[in-house]
């Protein structure tokens, strides 16, 4: 089970840094301003309506204060998520050191 948590955190990471380089290449691209995708833009580059679907059933079903913790999430930027969560899962299930 360490192993495949580690594997799935490597993943998490290689992930990140993709959406990371991503982000590099297109602020090189516009001339040097910054950009920084969210993961709203991250997730609908994979599936608008889903995005949509799912924004809509968080109006319609959320609580008010879980409906601003979702728009929150989704405006943080796209490596942040996969990132944050790949290095705990490194760190939780890292190599042990025998005494």
């Amino acid at each position: 089970m360490s192993i495949l948590m580690r594997l799935i955190s490597l993943i998490l990471i290689v992930g990140a840094l993709m959406l990371l380089g991503a982000d590099i290449v297109t602020s090189l691209e516009r001339g040097g301003q910054i950009a920084v995708r969210s993961v709203a833009q991250v997730w609908a580059l994979f599936s608008k309506s889903s995005l949509d679907s799912f924004k809509a059933w968080t109006d319609h079903n959320a609580p008010g204060f879980a409906a601003h913790w979702v728009y929150s999430v989704l405006s943080v930027p796209g490596w942040s998520i996969p990132g944050v969560l790949g290095v705990i899962l490194a760190f939780v299930f890292g190599r042990k050191h025998e005494e």
